[in-house]
């Protein structure tokens, strides 16, 4: 397919550099190509944009949402062979890819509703014949930036809040993944999307910053690594730009001796391995107390030993490949190292070299038992199929161990005992916290976001995401003398 840029409702070819969608599980295979956008081309995006901005502030909230709810239809409809585009180009199994386009479809359903939901609030006030009201407004033109892990469903969940409370969009996604990006655009514009309220446009870094630092664009939220992050919320404090940004994750499971072991190691493994890894959320330390160590991680590898690796696309396969060589060789170097500095393999870790596995970008489900956290595999996110585990001597020290990071994203706990789980709430650093289950996953209803190198400025997801995408203004409004 031949990805095309939209700028102001028109369909139009790059005028940038070209690039290339492939298969990671086959990586001669080409599942689309197309041009970036050109920085005029860009320009031209971010005009249209703040040009559609009145107009779509001023459309009903209800005529807003009946364009996401018809979008979501289409979405749902094609959710088999997008999902089946989503597998070929991101390298997620057939099952995650179709499972991530109706979560796409539901996320801008609930944000249809929100036509449906109170808008403002109303106070009494300490003076006769007047009422305090706080009204909500759109904050302008929305710049959105989104990696290529969650390749339509990130998207969904900046797009639809942006634009039920009536702003407009710049939107650039990832390379990486263009296709699935120009279905979701191409669903919103088919489901009756005035011209130039959503824009999309393919480009590298410069595309981003061009889109950050254009005085044109009212806010930016960002997804993506914490370095580029870092850059984006220093360039937008420059600029006094409200900025949102999630930035990755370091997330840990911890596992108390009191747990369901079986179904502790189902579970880890489900956060470490599902999606290859390539999730913010997904587990990559695991914490184990001494009393049951020996025991839990021998279940959490002879089930990562289990895993059917092989094309996403196939019958029974539980992990596909990796989105790129680049992603394949920082894994691999980052098991290298750890095994360098002390680790010990409990599995995986060995590249594949032979077969259609070391023809594509594969990379084995890994379990590493740490020598302690000085190890770089446990503070450095490597993105991939990687857990490395260390043991605690208590809960104390369990969550203690599971607090030493720069990220604060997501958690899992394991236990049967409430007061410990009570005890995690309170104490562990993150944004997100899952007992009994893996650390990965979220829904559309409640706020996502993280802690510390995680995540700055407002929440998304939820209700939470209106504070970013709306703006209050207070009324005091008193009755003529």
């Amino acid at each position: 397919m031949d990805i095309l840029n939209l700028v102001d409702g028109r369909w139009i070819e790059g005028s940038g550099a070209e690039f290339t969608d492939t298969n990671p599980a086959r990586p001669d295979e080409v599942v689309a190509r197309g041009h970036a956008a050109s920085s005029e081309q860009v320009e031209l995006a971010i005009r249209a944009a703040r040009a559609a901005a009145p107009g779509w502030r001023a459309t009903p909230h209800h005529e807003r949402a009946a364009v996401l709810s018809g979008a979501a239809a289409l979405i749902d409809a094609a959710a088999e062979e997008w999902g089946r585009e989503l597998s070929r180009e991101e390298g997620k199994t057939l099952p995650e890819g179709v499972a991530e386009v109706r979560g796409a479809a539901r996320i801008l359903r609930y944000y249809a509703a929100e036509a449906d939901r109170e808008s403002g609030e109303i106070y009494a006030s300490p003076r006769r014949g007047e009422n305090l009201l706080v009204m909500r407004k759109p904050v302008g033109v929305a710049g959105v930036i989104t990696p290529f892990n969650f390749p339509i469903a990130i998207p969904a969940w900046k797009l639809a809040p942006a634009l039920t409370y009536g702003n407009t969009v710049v939107w650039k996604p990832s390379s990486l993944v263009p296709l699935l990006a120009a279905r979701l655009a191409g669903a919103l514009a088919d489901a009756g999307l005035p011209a130039g309220v959503l824009n999309l446009v393919y480009g590298e870094a410069d595309a981003g910053a061009a889109i950050i630092g254009h005085p044109g664009v009212d806010v930016v939220s960002f997804t993506g690594s914490t370095e580029v992050g870092r850059a984006v919320i220093a360039r937008c404090g420059e600029l006094a730009k409200p900025v949102q940004t999630e930035m990755g994750g370091k997330n840990a499971a911890v596992v108390l001796a009191d747990a369901d072991l079986d179904h502790a190691a189902e579970q880890v493994c489900a956060g470490a391995f599902r999606s290859t890894g390539q999730k913010c959320t997904a587990t990559s330390r695991l914490v184990v107390e001494e009393s049951v160590a020996d025991e839990l991680l021998r279940k959490v590898a002879a089930r990562a030993a289990e895993l059917v690796v092989g094309d996403p696309l196939g019958a029974g396969v539980d992990m596909g490949p990796l989105v790129s060589a680049a992603a394949r060789d920082r894994v691999s170097a980052g098991v290298r190292d750890a095994l360098g500095q002390g680790a010990t393999v409990l599995a995986g870790a060995r590249p594949y070299t032979e077969g259609d596995l070391a023809a594509g970008w594969f990379t084995p489900p890994t379990v590493l038992a740490l020598p302690g956290t000085d190890v770089d595999v446990w503070s450095r996110e490597l993105f991939g199929p990687v857990v490395g585990a260390v043991r605690a001597s208590g809960p104390e020290e369990a969550l203690r161990l599971a607090n030493h990071s720069e990220h604060g994203l997501s958690a899992a706990i394991f236990t049967r005992d409430l007061g410990a789980a009570l005890q995690a709430v309170e104490h562990l650093e993150v944004g997100v916290l899952h007992v009994n289950s893996e650390s990965a996953g979220t829904f559309p209803w409640v706020p996502f976001g993280g802690t510390k190198l995680s995540g700055f400025g407002p929440r998304e997801q939820g209700r939470a995401a209106r504070e970013f995408f709306t703006q209050t203004v207070t009324v005091y409004l008193g009755a003529p003398a």
